[in-house]
């Protein structure tokens, strides 16, 4: 039986582990349906995790240290989703790291920072292999947490396939979000590490005739980008929606001009990848794992440079043949991400372990 730690799977609005955890789990128990699977969460989760419908194959039981220890004879492998593992585990184990951001810059408190730092370093001395999501996050994993390169399989997210309304409910959409106008989105809470500041700074210079949406729910520095948008001279063509439901974001991504998305660090990117699959062009950084994770699919800007960032923008947003060229290949990369692969990769790794 494979035991691993679901909980990040319920989470809402789901974050970026939300999503890689819902689909990994739902591919691993349908690819491997003759393996008994037991979902772990922890006692603040574990009642919510009887409500949805869940493969014949999965059990869902508790995941507190001294319970786990009890409950784990019958478990050959256990794999924690998101850099985190119980510290009573007698069996083979598997974390899977999504980003260092709180190691590596001011992205967050101190507090958070230090609880994060702790975590991560205790999670590296009990795992017996780490998946990291890109070679980015791999090389931070083995830098900053002197974890062997060697026992690191980088292993990419997924994407889905998001159902595009029907013209009339994206209008309607559009109107409840306020958009009346063509627009550049950003896909990603609204936090320092997302570069919100200098998107607006370079929103400025780009034309009167186009709108800025901000899709996401707020974050560390929220106040300060709020600020930094009443205060700009193009706030009445700023729309900010708060968190975004499957409907609104497939509407967005299928009715906007370009996603921009200058990130300042990111263990992956997966709003990279959405816009892709929607054939969206897309404006992103040069660097972390977004530039890996783009590949040649995207206008990469310098993060740091506002004037570059609005220069990229309003080569996408006036020449048409750059556009398709960016849809096209946008299109053709995000053929490489789909959660089967992953889950094939996962299972690799799972194989690994228990044959050595």
């Amino acid at each position: 039986m494979i035991g691993i730690d679901a909980g990040n799977s319920l989470d809402r609005p789901p974050t970026g582990v939300a999503v890689y955890a819902r689909n990994l789990l739902a591919e691993l128990a349908r690819a491997h349906a003759d393996e008994r699977f037991a979902w772990f969460y922890r006692s603040n989760r574990y009642l919510r995790s009887f409500r949805g419908k869940r493969p014949p194959n999965v059990r869902c039981r508790l995941l507190e240290d001294s319970v786990l220890f009890l409950s784990a004879q019958g478990l050959s492998l256990f794999h924690g989703l998101n850099q985190r593992l119980p510290g009573r585990l007698r069996v083979p184990s598997v974390a899977t790291f999504h980003d260092l951001f709180a190691m590596t810059g001011e992205y967050s408190t101190p507090q958070f920072r230090q609880r994060f730092a702790r975590l991560a370093r205790e999670t590296a001395a009990r795992a017996d292999h780490i998946v990291a999501v890109s070679n980015h996050t791999a090389a931070l994993v083995a830098d900053q947490l002197a974890f062997p390169r060697e026992a690191i399989t980088v292993i990419h997210h997924g994407v889905e396939a998001l159902d595009v309304p029907a013209p009339e409910c994206r209008r309607s959409v559009l109107r409840d979000l306020g958009v009346t106008r063509p627009f550049v989105l950003h896909v990603g809470s609204l936090q320092v590490r997302k570069n919100i500041e200098r998107i607006v700074a370079a929103f400025e210079s780009v034309g009167e005739s186009l709108e800025l949406v901000l899709a996401g729910s707020t974050g560390f520095g929220s106040d300060r980008i709020v600020q930094r948008i009443d205060e700009s001279p193009a706030s009445s063509r700023i729309r900010l929606t708060g968190h975004v439901g499957d409907q609104a974001r497939a509407t967005l991504y299928a009715e906007a001009v370009a996603l921009v998305f200058p990130s300042l660090e990111e263990g992956f990117g997966l709003p990279v990848v959405e816009a892709f699959s929607a054939g969206l062009p897309v404006v992103a950084s040069n660097v972390s794992a977004v530039a890996e994770v783009a590949g040649d699919a995207a206008l990469l800007v310098d993060p740091l440079d506002a004037e570059g960032i609005a220069g990229a923008l309003e080569r996408v947003i006036s020449d048409s043949e750059l556009r398709a060229e960016l849809r096209a290949k946008g299109l053709d990369r995000a053929k490489r991400f789909s959660w089967e692969r992953c889950a094939a990769q996962t299972w690799d790794v799972y194989r690994s372990l228990l044959i050595r």
